[in-house]
């Protein structure tokens, strides 16, 4: 079978984020299908980006072809990004014909972040007879209405909600990271029976490639210091941004600066500078702002913790589900998780491999904290199997793949 896969934001091993695209069609691809993954040259997310000489362009990784569509750079979320979105959703529409009959798909998945690209997938979807299936990854617009207090009635808001209204009337097959968001598509067009859940998951072989000797130096160094001082190691992995809510993370560091307990935030983000500032306003030697590591090396750095740390912000959004890649990393790696959600679902509660807290929070954080301190090595050892094999048994890629193409 020929898949399609329309993601502006697509990376991969080479580029780095977004990797949900590169993991699905590397499954597909191990099975004997056909995967183009339709992208745009630039993406904020991306730790490189592609170097395309101009038009459509093609590359290949893994197995996968990539297709290229120019797109201009952007910081931020201002006007250029707005630009950037309509530039890749244009040049699919204006070469749909071209790309229809040179790839001649028999699947057309859109994925957002934004819908805008429902328009040429369908487009193509219909001149090859192809399965049209529309990926949500978040919630747009209703994620820039509810957590960017945008007005519902800004003409570009209801542009968005026109073209996301649109896909789900228009797909065959809805598929959704977000466990509850059916609740919210039924009202907005999309026919019960479409609609898929399908998370987030790990990557196995990853796992079973991982080597000793990954982890940078700066981070070796750290966490054989903290060791050395007999400290119990908490790590944050992933983006420092205001959603990640680090700031009652610090905080906890300084409810627990006399307790024998080490943080680790590893990554980067808007919101990295400020934090870094606010430990030394405050004092603290127990917090170490690191730089982000490779993948291998992160599964790796991971393994090293006592207890590993994911937090929200208390948002009413999150009542149609999360499925953050990096919780069920944390699970795969067998530690105890300390989650501060409210949310339609949560993984950590529902494996029994951590606790769960209140968002922004700092107090029950460093009780949840001194909490899994106090349990013996086994028996934070048993916590943590219980995620790992909850995330080998939902959060399987191989399996999800798979789901993903059923009724195809």
């Amino acid at each position: 079978m020929n898949i399609m896969f329309i993601n502006p934001y697509a990376g991969s091993m080479r580029y780095g984020m977004q990797l949900r695209p590169y993991y699905l069609a590397k499954k597909w691809v191990k099975i004997g299908h056909q995967v183009t993954i339709v992208a745009a040259t630039y993406a904020h997310v991306r730790t490189h980006q592609p170097n395309p000489s101009g038009g459509i362009a093609e590359e290949e990784e893994d197995g996968i072809r990539y297709v290229w569509l120019p797109t201009m750079e952007y910081e931020g979320n201002g006007l250029k990004r707005v630009i950037n979105m309509m530039q890749f959703s244009w040049a699919l529409l204006r070469l749909r014909k071209q790309l229809a009959e040179r790839y001649q798909p028999d699947v057309v998945v859109a994925s957002s972040p934004h819908p805008f690209s429902i328009f040429g997938a369908e487009k193509i979807a219909r001149q090859t007879g192809a399965k049209l299936v529309f990926e949500v990854r978040d919630l747009w617009p209703l994620t820039l209405i509810e957590l960017g207090h945008k007005s519902p009635w800004h003409p570009f808001i209801m542009l968005m909600q026109y073209a996301e209204n649109y896909a789900y009337r228009k797909a065959d097959k809805v598929v959704s990271l977000l466990p509850k968001a059916d609740r919210y598509m039924i009202l907005h067009g999309m026919e019960p029976h479409k609609f898929t859940y399908l998370p987030n998951g790990i990557d196995v072989d990853e796992w079973q490639q991982v080597l000793e000797g990954g982890v940078p130096e700066l981070h070796r160094e750290t966490i054989a210091r903290y060791k050395a001082e007999g400290r119990f190691l908490l790590a944050y992995t992933g983006s420092h941004g205001l959603a990640d809510s680090l700031h009652h993370l610090v905080a906890a560091a300084d409810e627990l600066r006399d307790q024998p307990v080490g943080f680790l935030c590893v990554g980067h983000g808007p919101e990295k500078p400020a934090l870094e500032q606010l430990a030394v306003e405050r004092g603290l030697d127990n917090v170490a702002f690191l730089p982000p590591v490779s993948k291998a090396a992160l599964l790796e750095l991971l393994t090293q913790m006592d207890v590993l740390y994911i937090g929200w912000k208390r948002e009413e959004m999150y009542r149609f589900g999360v499925s953050p890649n990096k919780l069920f990393d944390y699970m795969m790696a067998a530690k105890p998780v300390i989650h501060a959600i409210e949310a339609g679902n949560d993984p950590v509660a529902a494996s029994g491999c951590g606790i769960t807290i209140p968002p922004e929070d700092p107090q029950a954080i460093a009780q949840a904290i001194s909490t899994l301190r106090a349990m013996s090595g086994k028996e934070r050892a048993e916590m943590g199997m219980r995620g790992r094999e909850y995330v080998l048994a939902e959060h399987n890629l191989e399996q999800l793949a798979a789901r993903f193409l059923a009724d195809m």
